[in-house]
Formats: C-alpha cells, sequence, structure tokens
C-alpha cells in the first residue's frame, strides 16, 4: 500500500498496551505510525483511531499534514477512503473505521468519546491527566511518539513496565530521509543535543539560553503599532521561518506564521501578501539580498538584517531582555527556545557562542531585535514613529 521503515513493522509486531517511540529528528516515527494506524484502519472495520496533538494547530502543521501526504502517494489507500473531512480533521473509510485528529483542553475534555486505537504524537507537549483519561476510554493500544529533550511522565509512569515497549530510532533508521539531511543532523558539534537529535537518547539540555519566555493563547496577541515580521529563508535542508513579532508594554509577543521547507520566493510572498500581514514591515536575513529585492518587488515592505561584529550574541543580549509570550501553536518556536543553548568548551566550560542548530525561527526573531529594538531601546528611547507609520 506504501513504502515503510523497519520502524513501522518494529511498532506493527509489538504486542504490548502501550508501544513508546523515542526518537531523534528525522527518525520517520510520526510517519511510520500513522502508515501503520492507515494499515489497520483498512484490515479491520469499524474501528475508532485517535490521534491526539498538544493543541490543532500543530496537528495541522504535523500529524494530520503527514496523513494526507500519505494519503496522496497512495493509490490503493484512496480506493479503501470514502472521504477526508480537511475541516474536523477526519478519515472515513468504506469498510466503516475512522481516523481523527483532536486535541482537549483538559482533564474533563478527555473523557468525552472511547476509541480502539489511540496515538499521542509529540507525547512531551499533553499532560498525563489527558493521557490517562484517554488511556482508560482505548480497547486496544496505544502509540505515543516524541523527541527526548528531557524526562516526563513516559520515562515515570510507562517506560520499564511490562505491558510498555520501548522502541528507541533515529535518523539513520529512515532511508527515505535525503542524505544532506544525514550529514546535517550527524555534524550537530554539542554533546547533549547530539545525543537527543541525532541518537534519540533522553537528554538533559543545559545551559539554555532562553529562560525569559511563556507559552500564551493566540487570542491574547495583542493589536499594536509596534509589529514586524522576522524572515528567516531556508530551502532543502533548513526551513523557512516567518514570526509575528509584537512589542506590548514592554514584552515581546511572538506568533509562528510559518514553518517549511522547500519554500520558493514565491510562496512566501502569497503568505505574506495576506491581508493580515502585507503591510507589517519585514525583516529579513541580510545574506539573501537577491530574495529580499524579489519580495520587495512584489510590493512587500521588507529590509535586510543589521548584521555586523558579534550580531548573534547582540540579538541574543536584546531578547534576554524582554520576557517573550509564545503563542501555543508556535510549536517549532517553542521547540527551539528548549533547546537553543550555549556551546561548550572541551572543558566543559560555557563559551559566548550558541550552539548553530534548531534556530531558524529565533534567527528571524533575532533580525527584528537587531532592526527595531537595538539602538533605540539600548538608550530608554521609545520607538520612532513618523506619518502614522512605525519605523
Amino acid at each position: 500500500m506504501f513504502k515503510a521503515t523497519n520502524l513501522y513493522l518494529e511498532n506493527y509486531d509489538s504486542k504490548q498496551k502501550f508501544v513508546v517511540n523515542q526518537g531523534g529528528t528525522g527518525s520517520g516515527k510520526t510517519f511510520a505510525l500513522l502508515q501503520l494506524l492507515f494499515t489497520y484502519a483498512v484490515l479491520e472495520p469499524n474501528l475508532v483511531i485517535t490521534v491526539v496533538g498538544q493543541d490543532i494547530p500543530n496537528l495541522k502543521k504535523g500529524a494530520f499534514r503527514d496523513a494526507i501526504s500519505i494519503y496522496s502517494d497512495s493509490s490503493e489507500l484512496q480506493k479503501w477512503t470514502d472521504r477526508i473531512n480537511q475541516t474536523d480533521r477526519i478519515f472515513t473509510f468504506k469498510n466503516g473505521s475512522l481516523i481523527e485528529f483532536a486535541s482537549f483542553q483538559d482533564e474533563q475534555d478527555a473523557k468525552s468519546g472511547k476509541r480502539d486505537y489511540l496515538f499521542l504524537n509529540e507525547a512531551d507537549g499533553i499532560p498525563y491527566e489527558i493521557f490517562w483519561q484517554l488511556a482508560i476510554r482505548t480497547r486496544k493500544q496505544i502509540y505515543i511518539d516524541y523527541n527526548p529533550t528531557a524526562r516526563f511522565w513516559v520515562h515515570d509512569k510507562l517506560i520499564g513496565k511490562p505491558e510498555t515497549r520501548l522502541i528507541i530510532s533515529d535518523h539513520r533508521h529512515n532511508m527515505f530521509l535525503p542524505k544532506d539531511m544525514h550529514r546535517m543532523i550527524e555534524s550537530i558539534d554539542d554533546t547533549e543535543l547530539f545525543k537527543v537529535y541525532a541518537r534519540g537518547v533522553t537528554g538533559k539540555l543545559e545551559g539554555v539560553i532562553f529562560t525569559n519566555w511563556q507559552p500564551v493563547e493566540a487570542s491574547e496577541m495583542p493589536a499594536t503599532r509596534c509589529r514586524w515580521i522576522g524572515l528567516d529563508f531556508g530551502y532543502s535542508n533548513d526551513p523557512t521561518a516567518i514570526i509575528d513579532v509584537r512589542f506590548h508594554e514592554n514584552e515581546l509577543w511572538l506568533d509562528e506564521i510559518c514553518y517549511q521547507r522547500r519554500m520558493l520566493n514565491s510562496d512566501i510572498i502569497s503568505i505574506l501578501s495576506d491581508a493580515k500581514y502585507a503591510t507589517v514591515p519585514i525583516i529579513a536575513d541580510s545574506a539573501e539580498p537577491k530574495s529580499i529585492e524579489e519580495l520587495r518587488r512584489a510590493g512587500l515592505r521588507i529590509e535586510p538584517a543589521q548584521k555586523g561584529k558579534d550580531s548573534v550574541r547582540t540579538g541574543i543580549d536584546i531578547l534576554k531582555r524582554y520576557r517573550m509570550n509564545v503563542t501555543k501553536q508556535s510549536h517549532n518556536l517553542r521547540k527551539e527556545l528548549l533547546s537553543y543553548s550555549w556551546k561548550k568548551s572541551k572543558n566543559g566550560d560555557y563559551l559566548n557562542e550558541p550552539v548553530d542548530f534548531l534556530n531558524h525561527a529565533l534567527d528571524g526573531i533575532r533580525y527584528t531585535a537587531l532592526n527595531k529594538l537595538g539602538s533605540n531601546f539600548r538608550s530608554g528611547k521609545k520607538p520612532i514613529f513618523r506619518l502614522g507609520k512605525l519605523y
């Protein structure tokens, strides 16, 4: 029905009630588990399968998007599928089975409904109380996946128990991952980050740079004239990151607009030409002058970041001055904040330089800090307004 990795077979052969997939970046664990759930839905009639994420925006950008990709690439799967409800995120099959993609606000919310199979995607972002209410209403098996940045309830409540199987995977198990991605992951030079993202081993990330942030609801984003968009260009290996940056009452408010690989400038223009962003000033990576000019000719208000000597450290210093409110739907930005750390010397001392890994959204925010929060805010001055526009 589709091409699959050995990770798919490992999960298919697991008979335990709880099957925990702990893996590094690029291991293909989410993709393999979704393929497995599609297999169950086709082979067994009248199944209810629930895929749970920490919130709906993250599901749409992650697991549900992967599910659509799996479906689109398999003509056999399409023959078995009755319809897809994009709004409610439900696949319905001709044999009466369904796969639903959902998120639950709290323990009470999770008490509704029963199912045959449960998949907790990126479970480290889902509270134990919600998991437990879902688990006791699941008849057959429960699959769990996550990047092991730190211990959480899975390690304390499930791993090591006879009813749990732990499968550890990393990018080397994914034969479909491009070679340049394999090389990039293997080149991580920070020991703890390498353990987590290259080997799928539970880490204890130390020397994290930003601790001055908190998650907020997207509805809390303030309306303010102090608003910019940070843009970090990417393509095949690195994602293009687009972040809505707002300054209000001496705090930063951050919302992830886009975080995606293989984007052309035309794709970026399409997103930023939307009425929500079309008049918002954009600060972009100055290393891409051709792309900046192309976006400018498309009518966007864009300028290059004011890079220079020690600009990375300067941008970090500026951002550390303010509380950062990060929307819960900014999944990739939050992951970067949890992992972005200082380099260590051979003696174990922290250096005045960050590890150059998982920093694309943060780079976009840093560009904004350099251009719009640096010189004016250092002296305590307010932003400069002219003719009703922010400069």
